[in-house]
């Protein structure tokens, strides 16, 4: 996994797992990787990757099963999708924003690229 320089590594590591989610390759009450397994496959410290496992037990996305592992919350993608929306509306939004007023884009021309991508 290539990581990014402006996002916490752990909080990449979140993201992974939420499109796993989501594309439904790990579903719902499904057991997931270990931290360990976890940490191999990304090549990152077990301790990042535990951290983003207790960033998501704290959100209700996943959680354990004493002596048998991680897994999937019963609400999990529909959780996901709020977090996901609130980072949208909180973070990313305001930077398109700030961008589109930097280069002069209009929400008219925005509008018109979306319509183009859609059809």
């Amino acid at each position: 996994m290539d990581f990014k320089a402006n996002k916490p590594i752990y909080l990449q590591i979140v993201d992974f797992c939420f499109q796993k989610v989501l594309t439904n390759e790990w579903l719902e009450d499904g057991r997931i990787p270990s931290v360990r397994e976890l940490g191999t496959l990304l090549q990152v410290n077990p301790n990042t990757a535990m951290r983003a496992f207790e960033y998501m037990q704290t959100e209700n996305i996943i959680y354990s099963k004493r002596g048998m592992g991680y897994y999937v919350g019963e609400n999990a993608r529909k959780q996901i999708l709020i977090l996901q929306k609130r980072e949208f509306f909180e973070e990313i939004l305001p930077e398109t924003f700030n961008a589109m007023e930097i280069l002069n884009i209009g929400i008219d021309e925005v509008i018109e690229r979306y319509n183009k991508s859609k059809g």
